[in-house]
């Protein structure tokens, strides 16, 4: 094998750092996951829909931009903001400025609903992803994140500036 078929692989260090890798982005959402559905009733996912309206301007999204901040497809979720219209939580409706797109509003219920699962789920990340670093190891995580998402989505909500989070904490008075 020449040096062109070496490409074909990772070295052993690379291979070593991808499975790490590939292994946390598998086993940590699912975490997240387990633990907002036993403390919030509201799986990992639906808690992002719901945290990404809260942060939008006027609560509200076209479902297409709402799919690519949170990096789903239509298809999921459509059935996910149904599963969330039926508990009184997210309201659909067509946008006035184009009528073929559909606007998605998070309502006064579901705001609460998302307000009141953000402290879980700030405690899950703290617990599973920030105490475990150091202070410069969790600055690092984060650049290392922002230059992979700028690879693999130039375009994208990274280099928009709108990676969906949990809302600020509100300043003391």
């Amino acid at each position: 094998m020449g040096e062109e078929g070496d490409r074909d692989w990772l070295d052993s260090e690379e291979q070593a750092t991808w499975d790490a890798f590939a292994y946390l982005l598998i086993r940590l959402p699912a975490t997240l996951d387990a633990r907002m559905q036993r403390d919030t009733g509201l799986s990992h996912f639906e808690f992002l829909v719901l945290m990404t309206l809260f942060r939008a301007p006027e609560q509200t999204l076209r479902m297409s931009e709402l799919a690519d901040l949170i990096a789903s497809t239509l298809s999921r979720l459509s059935n996910v903001v149904t599963r969330l219209e039926s508990r009184g939580w997210v309201t659909r409706h067509p946008d006035p400025a184009d009528g073929r797109y559909t606007l998605s509003t998070l309502t006064e219920d579901g705001a609460r609903k998302a307000l009141d699962g953000a402290p879980v789920y700030t405690d899950e990340v703290r617990r599973s992803v920030m105490e475990p670093l150091t202070k410069a190891q969790r600055r690092q995580a984060g650049e290392i994140a922002r230059r992979i998402l700028t690879t693999i989505d130039p375009t994208g909500a990274c280099a928009q500036g709108r990676i969906p989070s949990l809302p600020t904490r509100p300043a003391a008075s």
